[in-house]
């Protein structure tokens, strides 16, 4: 029979169709045509993208020249630019105001093949150091209340080139997912005066049915009311609400179990496309006890059709407790 659950922060219901219930096998897609072309991402052809704004690795050369590991550049076609006011202003019962922000590509490797968790654990964290940094960097920004960082991999999940990246977006706003998981949190402190976060974790690892893997730092898990087949979350084991105070031990640590989730996630389902967020506190915010920053990995496996735009629900067939024993399992199949 289906479930109903529901999601302990949003209050958002899922419905867990066991019977349509799939395999991993069921969800494997036929491989995308990636015949190159030409790619402004690759070293040599700097000179075709915005002027970098971050750069590690290059030891000499010139800015914007090649012999770098990771590179961060405005993004060649921004949703948002980053000259100008925000003249914010009412038209009767509409707002409105300039489309002021900041959109930035994190170039992952400069390898055009190299894929996200295929990168070294030392590389993977360098990716993560220059999340940290750009965020810090946007914060001193009066006029941006949040930076969003994200990765789409595969044309299902948005990605218009091949080459491995991800985005950032600096938002004069706060986005409504991220106002609602405050409220949520919010509620639940004022209520119990414990993080809802913390308190999942805990109970995660004391059922020990959604854990897909661990180290000393960070967790991940499937959740219990996910939005699609093999959605993980991964969290600080310890109280956080912000991302960019993470040390470099813990960037590491960040890095090694976010190589693993999205190995284990392939080797259940190769080259599947994915989104991933990060969630973390405003900028500007003094330490939230009540939030926990963390990354959300969906899989585009299901369509978002009529019910689900008109319900606001989500239809998924596979229970979480079902897609973190594969996840798990999957290590005899990437070792």
């Amino acid at each position: 029979m289906p479930e109903l659950r529901k999601d302990p922060v949003l209050g958002r219901w899922i419905i867990i169709a066991k019977e349509r219930g799939k395999r991993p096998t069921d969800f494997i897609l036929e491989e995308e045509d990636t015949t190159g072309g030409f790619c402004p991402l690759c070293p040599g052809n700097e000179n075709t993208t915005p002027h970098e704004v971050l750069v590690y690795g290059r030891e000499y050369g010139e800015a914007n020249s090649p012999g770098w590991k990771v590179r961060v550049v405005p993004n060649k076609y921004p949703a948002l630019v980053i000259e100008g006011e925000l003249n914010r202003e009412g038209q009767g019962l509409y707002d409105k105001m300039n489309g002021i922000g900041a959109h930035e590509v994190i170039i992952e490797s400069p390898n055009h093949n190299d894929a996200f968790p295929e990168l070294s654990n030392e590389h993977t964290f360098l990716v993560f150091r220059a999340f940290q940094h750009r965020i810090k960097d946007l914060g001193c920004d009066d006029r941006f209340r949040y930076v969003l960082v994200f990765k789409n991999f595969g044309k299902a999940a948005g990605a218009s080139l091949e080459h491995s990246h991800s985005q950032l977006v600096a938002l004069p706003v706060l986005p409504r997912k991220i106002e609602s998981e405050l409220t949520g949190a919010l509620t639940y402190y004022k209520f119990k005066e414990r993080c809802i976060y913390c308190d999942i974790i805990r109970q995660e690892l004391k059922q020990d049915v959604r854990v897909v893997c661990k180290n000393e730092l960070f967790i991940t898990i499937t959740p219990f009311a996910p939005r699609t087949p093999f959605e993980m979350w991964i969290l600080p084991i310890n109280h956080s609400s912000a991302y960019h105070e993470q040390s470099d031990e813990q960037l590491m640590a960040l890095a090694e179990i976010f190589s693993e989730s999205l190995c284990r996630l392939d080797a259940c389902i190769p080259n599947v496309p994915y989104n991933f967020v990060l969630h973390t506190e405003p900028l500007r915010s003094e330490s939230l006890p009540h939030y926990h920053f963390h990354f959300e990995i969906v899989p585009k496996l299901t369509s978002i059709a009529g019910f689900e735009w008109g319900s606001g629900f989500y239809i998924n067939p596979l229970a979480p407790e079902e897609a973190a024993a594969y996840l798990r399992e999957s290590l005899e199949r990437i070792s």
